[in-house]
């Protein structure tokens, strides 16, 4: 396999575009991510020879809640402990920046959560369920 260097900083836009074209994920509009990316804590990317083949962002308020955002590994690139090299990297921010009892979330992708188990995240217990809401409207 290739060398692959993990660098702090986050993903352009085409280069975050063509990460979640990878994954099933819904399609965003470009000013959308530029936005978002704009507002994101910390962020890494794993590149090779220039190229970025996954990244991890954490967003939040960054005191009392953050969340694992994007980590997206390109499906070529996977199996190669690249997704648990940006995953190391997004703990070490939070274990200088989360403060005792801040909340630490993520939403797993599907087949996803074992992954997320080996880095000390458990699933939310039944009496506890989470939820979410993808805003949809033409416009």
């Amino acid at each position: 396999m290739e060398d692959y260097t993990l660098v702090e900083r986050p993903p352009s836009v085409e280069e975050y575009q063509r990460l979640r074209d990878s994954t099933d994920w819904d399609p965003l509009d470009d000013e959308v991510v530029e936005k978002g990316l704009q507002n994101t804590l910390f962020s890494v990317c794993a590149v090779i020879h220039d190229e970025v083949i996954g990244c991890g962002r954490i967003i939040g308020d960054g005191s009392m809640y953050f969340y694992i955002q994007d980590v997206i590994v390109l499906p070529q690139f996977q199996g190669r402990g690249i997704g648990t090299h940006i995953m190391s990297a997004l703990l070490d921010y939070l274990k200088t920046h989360a403060k005792n009892n801040s909340f630490i979330g993520l939403m797993a992708a599907k087949g996803t959560s074992g992954f997320y188990e080996r880095h000390g995240f458990e699933r939310r217990p039944p009496d506890a369920p989470g939820m979410f809401l993808i805003w949809r409207h033409d416009g």
